[in-house]
């Protein structure tokens, strides 16, 4: 991994013009920028991806975080002050998580949005039933992750996530930009050829906030009702709805 420092960035040339407001997009030219910049920027340092996200769409993009690590935000904070951090707060997470979260929002230069479901983890009782996550995790994560997530993204033409091609099969052949065609967006992911060494390295460095859970015992942080801690040996995302044949939310399917 490279770290880049932020004011001696050598942005690639990818035909994209640095906007401050930009103009929305169509759906094709949209597609048309997300292939060009996921072969020309394929190795390029986290920090280069980010630099051309912004500029390229200005106040249309935002980053999404889990808030298991701030890493994403804090190389976006770096190069891109003041940018858009989305976190969907099902009502369901841990209280580390949430600490995670309120530790960005107070000591990073970003704007931090938390985005709620439309029903509130009670009234999801009265109209599903009490625990949906146990009886169908996937509507669950549908009305508590998915449609918030679609929900905040409406203002924006293209989104910033943390995946990374080490983090499980499902998730091996992450490009660093790509068009979403159900969302009808692009979407970044500037440390997807990151491992979880490169990781560590960058948040010793830069000492990030990490969810406490990582040294309980978890590998992936979730909500609570379908987390576990993760076995010697185990896939990082197998305490992920342990229960169930599923090992995705929805939000990157």
């Amino acid at each position: 991994m490279t770290v880049v420092a932020a004011t001696s960035l050598n942005l690639v040339n990818l035909g994209a013009p640095v906007v401050q407001d930009p103009t929305r997009r169509s759906r094709d030219e949209l597609e048309a920028l997300a292939r060009d910049a996921g072969r020309e920027l394929e190795g390029a340092p986290a920090e280069v991806i980010a630099k051309w996200a912004t500029d390229t769409f200005g106040d249309r993009f935002c980053v999404t975080s889990s808030m298991a690590d701030a890493v994403v935000a804090h190389v976006f904070s770096r190069v891109s002050p003041g940018v858009d951090v989305v976190f969907l707060d099902t009502g369901l997470h841990f209280p580390e998580t949430l600490k995670v979260r309120d530790t960005v929002a107070a000591t990073m230069d970003v704007n931090v949005r938390s985005i709620r479901p439309r029903r509130t983890v009670g009234q999801q009782d009265g109209e599903y039933g009490p625990r949906l996550f146990a009886r169908s995790p996937d509507e669950c994560c549908f009305l508590r992750k998915v449609e918030p997530l679609e929900r905040a993204l409406s203002d924006y033409d293209a989104w910033a996530t943390g995946l990374r091609r080490d983090e499980s099969p499902t998730r091996a052949n992450t490009p660093v930009v790509a068009f979403d065609a159900k969302k009808g967006k692009v979407k970044v992911n500037p440390i997807a050829a990151w491992t979880q060494t490169d990781v560590d390295r960058y948040i010793s460095r830069w000492n990030v906030p990490v969810n406490e859970l990582f040294k309980k015992g978890y590998g992936s942080i979730g909500c609570w009702p379908c987390t576990r801690r993760t076995k010697a040996g185990e896939d990082p995302r197998a305490g992920r709805w342990a229960m169930f044949e599923k090992t995705e939310c929805g939000l990157h399917v």
